[in-house]
């Protein structure tokens, strides 16, 4: 049996692994090279071993973080099931588990099956009817309501969390990586310690993973994440005085362009439209579709139009009012009037009827 840690790219998931590859000495010329950097492999295949799988520590890099897609709604022709909305490690993301036969209230502490492995929540909501999910990707159980002893169990992992992310940035620093440590999150059942870091370059860490794997002696993972997410792991107050939005409920990262802070007549000042973590904030999204909607039914600024009080040239316009401010063709500034717009014709409109 051959072994060579190799770099692989897989992009169905759209993440780079860095894992070891065994393949078996009758197989050695055929398929796989192992001279090569940078191969693309079929996780399906014989050939490949998964380090994961096996038990060995494995290092991930991938460009976002996402947790696992357990409990994503999906809508299925099958009907509905009883289902408990569960928030993983105190952020704002919620996944749904089944609850079986056990009864679950909000805020109750539970334990639950995740791809990850076994790990411990809080209820964020009472069990409810949604949409089944499909055969191909069951819903994951929750195992059981927290006990005093895996409440305890849980603290003490928050414990052995800051002494490993001391030990860790430690360690970064001694190899001398270009890297931020953000946090550690140790599975509930301690098999597996995830750390979270971001980096400007792609980082080689297979030394750092090693060295983490003889000092912890479980399975590592280094996962690589980026500003927004590091944001929601940190957590902090935005510009409004509130608890960030990723930390708290948003469920997902939705895309955000500046054209979202110009339709909304907000000031293109990046120290007034950006969060903490340096893009542009989440909120923005939030009434972009309103305010879309009642930009159709205003005129535009510099339009033609008939008010009762004779024809003019809109020069502002005010969504939130429905009101626009006209500049009649019969004199200067001090002849502007301001009209809602039910007292108002676009002149093209009324040429147009004619």
């Amino acid at each position: 049996m051959y072994r060579k840690w190799v770099d692989i790219v897989i992009d169905n998931e759209n993440r780079n692994d860095n894992r070891w590859l065994d393949k078996p000495e009758d197989k050695l010329d055929e398929g796989l090279d192992f001279d090569q950097e940078d191969d693309e492999f079929d996780e399906e295949s014989d050939d490949f071993f998964d380090e994961e799988e096996g038990g060995y520590p494995v290092c991930v890099l991938r460009e976002e973080f996402s947790e696992s897609s357990d409990g994503q709604q999906v809508e299925d022709d099958e009907g509905y099931a009883l289902m408990v909305g569960v928030r993983l490690h105190g952020r704002g993301r919620v996944y749904h588990f089944s609850p079986g036969d056990l009864t679950i209230r909000r805020g109750d502490h539970v334990i639950v099956e995740t791809s990850q492995g076994i790990e411990m929540g809080v209820a964020a909501d009472w069990p409810q009817e949604l949409p089944k999910r499909p055969a191909k990707s069951p819903l994951k159980p929750i195992l059981r309501v927290a006990s005093n002893e895996d409440l305890r169990h849980y603290e003490e992992n928050k414990l052995l969390e800051d002494e490993a992310f001391v030990i860790t940035r430690e360690k970064i620093e001694e190899y001398g990586l270009a890297m931020s440590l953000v946090g550690v999150e140790y599975r509930f059942d301690n098999r597996k310690i995830i750390f979270f870091f971001t980096a400007d370059v792609r980082i080689d860490f297979r030394e750092l993973v090693r060295d983490l794997a003889s000092i912890f002696r479980t399975r590592i993972e280094l996962r690589q994440i980026g500003v927004r997410d590091e944001a929601c792991m940190i957590g902090g107050l935005g510009i409004c005085g509130r608890e960030f939005c990723c930390s708290t409920f948003l469920q997902e990262f939705k895309p955000v362009s500046i054209r979202m802070a110009k339709s909304q007549n907000l000031s293109i000042n990046p120290a007034k439209i950006s969060g903490a973590c340096g893009r542009l904030m989440c909120c923005l999204n939030y009434e972009h579709e309103a305010y879309i909607e009642a930009r159709k039914r205003l005129p535009r600024r510099n339009a033609r139009v008939s008010t009762p009080d004779g024809s003019g040239t809109v020069v502002e316009v005010n969504l939130l009012q429905e009101t626009v401010r006209v500049r009649l063709d019969r004199g200067g500034d001090q002849d502007d009037g301001v009209y809602p717009v039910s007292e108002i014709r676009e002149r093209k409109q009324e040429s147009g009827r004619s």
